[in-house]
């Protein structure tokens, strides 16, 4: 049985902060609960995490295939508004909040230094849940172009790996105008794939038409 949420207007450290809170001196919690509190927040600061190794113009052979499917997976959840169905003994797992907090605190560090830098604008892009199911259809897509099997080309993995990030954190902090930079860049993505595939097939016909 999937793991259901619901849409939250707060943004990524907020709702991590609240994470912690809520742990408090509990001896364990579990993942179930921690996936539960940061619906999509958490699945979004995932998404923005896996997209990290492609910012670079060839990125490793085979890590696409792997991290896009992932993101594939994060984006229909989106859609669906719920997490996908995790074996029990995953999301019932309990896990020592000592050594977690911690963690999660270096991690709300982080999200509340990059926050500086975000607001909630442009909300038509991202206020409503038609807009954000929409959203969660373009990430799915980001992800499939990321799997593409063209590591090997330049800015293959690169182009579609800026656009998940910007469309997981603009989501997340409802900042509509990286969102809106993320669909640029799937845009361009898909320019970029298309000339490439253009370009194979006239070399193709060229070389057919040579050796006739």
């Amino acid at each position: 049985m999937g793991i259901e949420f619901t849409d939250s207007d707060k943004s990524t450290s907020a709702v991590l902060a609240d994470v912690i809170a809520s742990i408090g001196n509990n001896e364990h919690v579990t993942l179930r609960t921690i996936l539960t509190q940061m619906g999509e927040n958490g699945l979004l600061l995932l998404c923005a995490l896996l997209s990290l190794p492609f910012l670079f113009p060839v990125s490793i052979p085979g890590v696409s295939t792997v991290f896009g499917a992932g993101i594939v997976l994060i984006g229909i959840a989106i859609m669906m508004n719920s997490l996908p169905w995790l074996p029990a003994r995953i999301a019932d797992r309990k896990l020592e909040s000592r050594k977690l907090v911690p963690v999660l605190e270096r991690g709300l560090a982080i999200v509340t230094r990059v926050n500086r830098y975000l607001r909630p604008r442009m909300l038509g892009l991202t206020g409503s849940v038609l807009m954000n199911r929409f959203n969660g259809f373009v990430l799915t897509g980001a992800g499939l172009l990321l799997m593409a099997p063209l590591g090997f080309v330049p800015f293959s993995n690169t182009l579609p790996g800026v656009a998940i990030l910007l469309m997981s954190v603009g989501i997340s902090q409802r900042d509509g105008a990286v969102v809106a930079g993320g669909y640029v860049m799937v845009v361009l993505t898909i320019v970029y794939m298309a000339v490439l595939a253009f370009l194979a097939v006239s070399a193709g016909q060229t070389l057919y038409e040579l050796g006739n």
